[in-house]
């Protein structure tokens, strides 16, 4: 059994090293440490087993942290990147490796190379099926670089960034699997999800959130409350259950008020009318009280008046309002007998601090998202006119976007980071 550490490479405010073992069975075992800057004090972060078949598999240690745990998981995060040059750069093998010990420390630093690794959980039916649905020929899936307006728009400004990501199924990724955005090379991302495109435009003014969530009434009147303990007591102790719940009913109400509640109850419901109240100014207690109904979905919206000064920034708006009209638009399968789902969107508030681009720490953060409408008004400022020349460009462009998220918000994903942003 042999050990071989890789150098110290800082990504973000963090410094890692790997360290790569290799069995006695031919099996290679890949550590990922959090260190400091000269590689002591290390806290084990992740860790990669490759089997001498070549099949590596993607564990966390205790001393991962949430973010940490997103970056590891994505193939194309700096953390990830590191870590694969890490491997790479260190053959435990020396320097004549074997075609099967280059192929299991390919597997092992996750390179495209290694087919048999298998980062995630294995493939579910659903999956698979997925990915048997191949796209009709002619669906777009790149929409190039980074699209930016207006054209010379700096980034050192407050930005508002839309990646758009290929759709996965939620059973089709791994166990657990969370669409929470997160930045990668200053671009937001999700966790799994590949990214085909980023549009990047000013903030907007009149942004808000709202976090919705489920309560409605609930009513619970006596007769209801006393047969759910007569049912209770049946249930867990039979018939002598049953009659001792029946028993504690004479406790609780007296027989005038069960007599009245009872001919209320009847009566009213024989004759759809409130006989109560008319005959004696009292209407059953019905013991109203607000009750959580279950989570719900935020939506968002967005307006943005594009004013195009140029040709290239004319060809620039035609571009973002075509990516986003495009990449919304439902997906036909190559036999046209099912529908895909249409990408979906990363959005992320960003800001520079020290010269880094990092998310705004006063804005809210998003979930993927998918948009949901789309609207162009050609004539914003309620006069039809174009410019001269070849391009003729509308003058004024108003596009407005909806989306929502495709999974609502809960308590443990605001992550402890000792409430320096507002989160979700």
């Amino acid at each position: 059994m042999a050990t071989t550490t890789s150098k110290v490479s800082k990504v973000g405010n963090n410094f890692y090293s790997t360290s790569v073992t290799t069995n006695t069975d031919g099996s290679l075992k890949a550590t990922t440490s959090r260190t400091d800057a000269q590689g002591n004090s290390g806290i084990p972060v992740s860790s990669v087993n490759t089997t001498s078949a070549g099949v590596s598999t993607r564990t966390f240690e205790s001393g991962a942290t949430a973010a940490e745990t997103a970056a590891f998981n994505n193939p194309n995060s700096s953390e990830r990147q590191a870590y694969t040059q890490q491997v790479t750069s260190q053959s435990p093998f020396g320097a004549n490796p074997t075609a099967q010990q280059q192929a299991r420390l390919n597997s092992t630093a996750g390179t495209p190379n290694a087919a048999k690794t298998t980062a995630t959980a294995p493939a579910t039916a659903a999956a698979v099926a997925a990915e048997a649905v191949s796209s009709k020929k002619g669906t777009r899936t790149s929409y190039g670089g980074d699209i930016r307006y207006p054209e010379k728009l700096s980034l050192n400004q407050d930005v508002i960034k839309f990646s758009i990501l290929e759709y996965t199924p939620s059973l089709a990724g791994s166990a657990g699997r969370k669409r929470v955005v997160t930045l990668e090379g200053g671009s937001p991302i999700v966790e799994g999800s590949k990214r085909i495109g980023v549009i990047t435009l000013p903030i907007p003014a009149g942004i808000s959130d709202s976090n919705p969530v489920g309560w409605n009434n609930d009513s619970l009147n006596m007769l209801q409350s006393e047969a759910a303990r007569f049912a209770k007591g049946f249930l867990e102790g039979g018939v002598e259950g049953a009659a001792t719940s029946a028993e504690s009913t004479k406790d609780r109400v007296t027989p005038e008020d069960l007599k009245t509640t009872t001919e209320n109850f009847f009566i009213g419901s024989a004759v759809q009318a409130n006989i109560a109240a008319r005959a004696s100014g009292a209407i059953n207690n019905n013991n109203v009280e607000l009750l959580f109904s279950g989570p719900s979905l935020r939506q968002f919206s967005f307006t943005f008046l594009f004013y195009p000064r140029s040709s290239p920034e004319a060809k620039i708006v035609k571009q973002i309002i075509r990516t986003f009209k495009q990449a919304m638009s439902v997906k036909r399968s190559e036999s046209s007998l099912l529908l895909k789902s249409p990408h979906t969107f990363a959005i992320q508030y960003m800001t520079s601090i020290g010269g880094k681009t990092v998310a705004h720490p006063y804005l809210n953060s998003f979930k993927e998202c998918a948009l949901t409408s789309c609207g162009v008004e050609y004539t914003p400022d309620g006069t039809y006119m174009t410019y001269d020349g070849d391009e003729k460009s509308m003058t004024a462009y108003r596009l407005s976007l909806s989306f929502q998220e495709l999974e609502p918000i809960f308590d443990d994903e605001y992550l402890n980071d000792n409430d320096a942003t507002i989160g979700f």
